[in-house]
């Protein structure tokens, strides 16, 4: 279960505003993280805390393929990312570098508690649940594990 306060964006937020790409000449996950989401809320960085919820609409992550993205959330404390839809490139990145993520249509506002039971796939807001898009098992291993290359070093034994 993660539970997190909800902070609301919007359709088709891309790439380009989660982490914009002249912050991209470094590897520095910390500098992605004091900027992620610049493009469309500049004081999201300072005011988002460890373990909260993105909660958008449609086509999330949408744009470049960069892996960035998922990766300057995950840096900056977002425990998961609930959406309408999601972008293909960003759900399975997002999922490679380990941030959860369900697709689901909850109504909230800004600051609510959101509950996220990846098992179930449900979201709760309240006392209300609303039934996502469960992921399939081999997702929530990767998941659980922490990531692509965390998954597979397990499978090979070699943690």
């Amino acid at each position: 279960m993660i539970k997190g306060k909800a902070w609301i964006f919007g359709d088709d937020v891309d790439t380009d505003v989660i982490i914009p790409g002249k912050y991209l000449r470094t590897r520095d996950r910390h500098l992605w993280a004091e900027h992620v989401m610049e493009g469309i809320d500049p004081q999201f960085a300072s005011r988002v805390g460890k373990g909260d919820i993105i909660v958008a609409g449609e086509n999330f992550g949408s744009g470049s393929s960069r892996e960035q993205a998922p990766l300057a959330l995950k840096e900056a404390g977002v425990a998961a990312v609930v959406a309408r839809s999601f972008a293909r490139i960003f759900y399975r990145n997002a999922i490679n570098v380990g941030l959860p993520l369900i697709e689901a249509q909850p109504v909230c506002q800004e600051g609510d508690l959101v509950e996220v039971d990846l098992q179930a796939g449900t979201v709760r807001v309240e006392d209300r649940v609303y039934q996502g898009t469960r992921l399939p098992d081999f997702l929530m291993a990767i998941l659980k594990d922490g990531g692509l290359v965390a998954h597979r070093r397990r499978e090979r034994g070699l943690d």
